[in-house]
């Protein structure tokens, strides 16, 4: 097959007294996101999306929250990572379409900055990258302010023989 497709959710408990991380970003906030790694959401459901259209398993089989290595990680790494499994399984990237649900912050002054950074993690371009964000109209835990989530789809395309 020349094109798969994968699909990644995250999900992650906001605290505080933790840092909030969203796309390698850290964005100003009282809260931030509970997890063994930074928890960075969207990171990491880009990281699933991508492992996920090579049938490669999920985040939690390469990078278990059960090991040292990953204590407080910065989930760039991971997503760099995630990359060298699928350039290594001979796809690259074409394009990512993200969407964070957070109630709070607004992260459209960051959106910008999060597209830059991973496109430079990557080795894509920021225009091969959509980030998105919506609330839940206080609805939920989202609403609530207790977590947030990101869900992300990636489309792979094999890289051709020269």
């Amino acid at each position: 097959m020349s094109y798969r497709i994968g699909s990644g959710v995250d999900f992650h408990q906001m605290v505080e007294g933790r840092a909030l991380w969203l796309g390698g970003v850290k964005i100003p906030h009282h809260k931030g996101a509970l997890g063994h790694s930074d928890a960075d959401v969207l990171l990491h459901a880009i990281c699933d999306a991508m492992l996920g259209a090579l049938s490669l398993g999920d985040i939690g089989t390469h990078f278990p929250d059960t090991s040292a290595e990953f204590k407080n990680i910065d989930s760039k790494i991971l997503l760099r990572k995630t990359q060298e499994l699928i350039t290594a399984d001979g796809y690259r990237i074409i394009n990512i379409d993200t969407t964070l649900c957070l109630q709070s912050p607004k992260i459209k002054p960051y959106v910008e900055q999060m597209r830059k950074t991973i496109a430079e993690v990557l080795g894509i371009e920021v225009m091969d990258i959509s980030i998105k964000a919506t609330t839940t109209e206080k609805m939920g835990f989202v609403g609530r302010e207790e977590g947030l989530m990101a869900y992300a789809t990636v489309l792979l395309k094999k890289i051709e023989a020269d």
